[in-house]
């Protein structure tokens, strides 16, 4: 079976750059305008598409995306209508759910059906951001049965001990927490995010994509001359809330030029 984050992954590649993650909270502002904006942001030139599956205790999150999170929830967004945005986004690039356990366990069917269902709808991948390797062999058995690829978060504070086990079992790419906190636009990229990522890429094979505090083309551009990834996420949420899908195809625009003109050789 062919693996979309990892064909994804081969073509930036050859093309010699870093890949651009864009993250969007699933319903929001609306299931229309969401829609329109993870179309157009994948038409903009992000290379993978990350949906936040609204949940009700986001302990990851920072404000914007908290309060997207709020919006989605009162329109009534549920895991199943994650699902079937996704089935009905048909986007040409590949989707990573990004959600946590809970609303995986709750799931009518648990978290084997849910992946089985996800992958149906059109998801590549999945990233549980409060299941640390081995905190869930149930759960992680059950995706991995599944035709979702499970990636892996890994948090400035991984020991260089635990860092190997972090990594255990992964799928698609690391995602690099660049920062303590929550998530949220920052000034800056973190001073030490060289090294960072030199410590990941000496137990994995895998991608390295930054994530949390980039929101700028500047920052993006930055990350990308030492990571294979960027995400960016409460940057795009907060321009779909203030100026709308048109808004977000602009500065995804801006952010693709960076990431490809950031010098990273894969």
């Amino acid at each position: 079976m062919s693996d979309p984050i990892a064909e994804r992954w081969r073509a930036v590649r050859a093309e010699r750059r870093a890949a651009l993650i864009a993250f969007f909270t699933a319903g929001y502002p609306t299931p229309a305008g969401f829609l329109e904006a993870v179309r157009r942001a994948a038409a903009a030139g992000a290379d993978v598409i990350e949906i936040g599956v609204p949940f009700s205790d986001p302990l990851a999150d920072g404000p914007t995306i908290q309060r997207s999170t709020q919006a989605a929830l009162e329109q009534g967004i549920t895991p199943a209508r994650v699902l079937a945005l996704v089935r009905e986004a048909a986007l040409p690039v590949p989707v990573v759910l990004m959600t946590y356990l809970n609303p995986v366990l709750a799931y009518h069917g648990g978290a084997a059906r849910f992946g089985a269902d996800a992958a149906a709808a059109g998801a590549a991948g999945i990233l549980l951001t409060d299941a640390p390797a081995g905190a869930d062999p149930g759960v992680e058995a059950a995706i991995a049965t599944s035709p979702l690829t499970l990636i892996r978060l890994v948090a400035p504070t991984t020991s260089d001990v635990r860092l190997a086990d972090a990594v255990r079992g992964a799928g698609g790419f690391i995602y690099l927490i660049s920062r303590l906190g929550v998530t949220g636009v920052r000034a800056d990229a973190p001073p030490d995010l060289e090294t960072q990522v030199r410590r990941v890429r000496a137990v994995t094979l895998l991608p390295i994509a930054v994530g949390f505090g980039i929101g700028t083309p500047e920052q993006a551009r930055a990350a990308a001359r030492c990571a294979d990834g960027v995400v960016v996420g409460s940057a795009l949420v907060d321009t779909l809330g203030t100026g709308g899908p048109a808004a977000v195809e602009a500065l995804v625009r801006e952010l693709a030029g960076a990431v490809r003109a950031g010098g990273r050789v894969a």
